[in-house]
């Protein structure tokens, strides 16, 4: 009988450490495919803040609230169960799909810059906004984004089993979603605590509030100029790579050919593949604008 009872607390020992491990390699695995997203995740953060400007402070964090929430059910009820079965039975429509979004996203940021152009890029600021359309275009833009770092975390472990490989997008996709709009929170009621600051306490207090307060309006347009910048950045590398992957090299070819020319300079690379990637983004975005101001728009106002 102890012979037997000793047996089965080997057998849940060694279930026990085998759950361990799983549980370490599913971390170490999420760990890894969240650093191999992070560009996307502080694209992302950038994007997001312009969506609130011009609102109310008691409806920010609310408004974010829901962005957040439509973000997580972008990522678990939406792209997590179309790229597990894409990848399942039929991975070649995974690039197709993504530079459908790429193009997409690179549309969203050249009609950001010819409505600056035209001298309309503050009207987004003027006046009261509809929150229902904040949150769905802030939705809407979210998909795409999600959907970038849900594929390049898939590509991460697609190796795993099926079941690791769920798991493994899960805690990716929760752990992001909380770290981006944490983030944005943070940042659309930072002008509020500089606020509080100022109210009371002592000189020094009360002068780095109000700092604070005229601080944050420079950085929330300059998060605006950074985030139209990572629309057409995200977009117009998920062209090109795309582009490479479906078997057409030359557009890729020569941004590589560009990033090899000034290898030996820390970082110049990165810096000549984003400059690139954006230039792309921007010259098929505005394709797409002046395509849908010469058919949808002109019907519309017809």
């Amino acid at each position: 009988m102890a012979g037997g009872l000793v047996a089965l607390l080997d057998d849940v020992a060694l279930i026990a450490r085998a759950a361990a491990a799983s549980v370490d390699d599913v971390g170490a695995a999420a760990a890894k495919a969240s650093v191999k997203a992070a560009g996307v995740v502080v694209d992302d953060t950038a994007v997001t803040p312009q969506y609130v400007r011009g609102l109310t402070p008691d409806r920010e964090l609310p408004i974010v609230r829901r962005i957040a929430v439509g973000s997580l059910r972008n990522k678990l009820l939406i792209i997590l169960p179309v790229i597990l079965v894409l990848s399942q039975f039929a991975d070649f429509l995974l690039t197709p799909l993504l530079m459908l979004g790429g193009a997409y996203l690179s549309f969203e940021g050249a009609e950001k810059v010819w409505g600056r152009i035209r001298g309309h890029g503050h009207a987004e600021d003027e006046g009261p906004k509809d929150e229902k359309t904040v949150v769905s275009g802030a939705i809407r833009t979210d998909l795409i984004l999600s959907a970038e770092i849900m594929v390049i975390s898939l590509n991460e472990v697609a190796a795993e089993p099926f079941w690791t490989r769920l798991v493994v997008l899960v805690v990716v996709g929760v752990l992001i979603t909380v770290l981006v709009y944490g983030v944005v929170g943070l940042i659309v009621k930072m002008d509020d605590v500089g606020l509080k600051l100022a109210e009371r306490g002592s000189a020094a207090r009360v002068r780095f509030g109000r700092g604070l307060v005229a601080f944050m309006p420079k950085l929330l347009t300059f998060l605006t100029v950074v985030g139209t910048a990572a629309m057409l950045w995200v977009g117009g590398h998920i062209l090109l790579v795309g582009t490479d992957e479906l078997g057409f090299h030359p557009p890729y070819a020569f941004v590589h050919h560009l990033e090899e020319a000034v290898h030996g300079v820390p970082g110049l690379g990165w810096l000549v593949n984003t400059l690139c990637s954006a230039v792309v983004g921007l010259v098929v975005g505005a394709l797409i604008v002046l395509v849908v101001n010469l058919t949808v728009h002109r019907r519309a106002r017809h």
